[in-house]
């Protein structure tokens, strides 16, 4: 039950933006953004799940290419024993192979960016399909993309479409820090969505509308642990990561 919001340019010219929060059991070991399969996966960096070796988040920043895997609700029962584990999908993907028609694997939501375009590729244990993202802020969690029927969704979509802003850069302006400008503020351009995300906080995590969770009283074992942010532009991608201290408990990471 993570959590992705992304703003899609308008153009190739301007970056992506992408901030993702991690719900997982806290007892699965994970490591974070490092170098982890240099062997099969020479030059992708990830958060790598100990456990299957695979990857929840991972980007290729020479190829401008990222994946993040989000669980979804099988509609057709998979016995576990039958079922991959879908982090092996996030470094396919960030090698330039997207999931087929039927993968052998639990339900999914992958959010597959490629320089400036993404792509959200879905499978409920009976059907893929593919939506490509339209200029814009998006949020994606265990549901449809902005699925207004997901709680959270429809409580903190809207909100983050208005904190974002992309300020237009004057030359001649003087080199003064203005916090009105993201950029200039502490966590640079994901500094609104970061605060919106402390304001969600305010929520108890095991509020439907919380996007910082705890998720054990739906029936998971799984708690938000973590926060990404990822720009992809000319330059490649450029990823940071903060673990929270506590569970399922807010508290402003150093991302680094």
């Amino acid at each position: 039950m993570c959590t992705v919001i992304v703003h899609v340019p308008e153009t190739a010219d301007e970056p992506l933006r992408l901030l993702a929060v991690r719900d997982e059991d806290p007892a699965r070991p994970w490591d974070a953004i490092g170098p982890w399969w240099p062997e099969t996966y020479p030059g992708v960096v990830g958060v790598r799940d100990v456990r299957a070796n695979g990857a929840w988040l991972a980007a290729d920043p020479d190829h401008r290419r990222l994946a993040v895997l989000l669980n979804r609700a099988d509609v057709e029962t998979i016995p576990d024993g039958a079922a991959q584990s879908r982090g092996g999908l996030v470094l396919e993907s960030v090698a330039g192979r997207s999931p087929g028609e039927h993968p052998p694997t639990h339900g999914f939501n992958l959010v597959e960016v490629d320089g400036p375009r993404v792509r959200v590729t879905t499978w409920d244990g009976s059907e893929t399909r593919r939506v490509e993202l339209s200029p814009g802020t998006h949020m994606i969690a265990h549901d449809d993309v902005d699925d207004d029927a997901t709680p959270r969704i429809a409580r903190w979509l809207a909100p983050f479409t208005q904190a974002h802003a992309t300020p237009a850069t004057d030359a001649s302006a003087p080199a003064v820090a203005d916090l009105d400008d993201p950029a200039a503020r502490p966590g640079g351009w994901f500094a609104p969505w970061l605060e919106l995300l402390e304001a969600s906080a305010d929520l108890a995590p095991t509020d439907d509308e919380a996007i910082i969770r705890d998720n054990r009283p739906h029936g998971y074992p799984t708690l938000s642990l973590l926060v990404c942010t990822a720009t992809i532009g000319s330059d490649g991608v450029e990823l940071s990561y903060g673990a929270f201290d506590e569970p399922g408990r807010w508290n402003r990471p150093l991302l680094a």
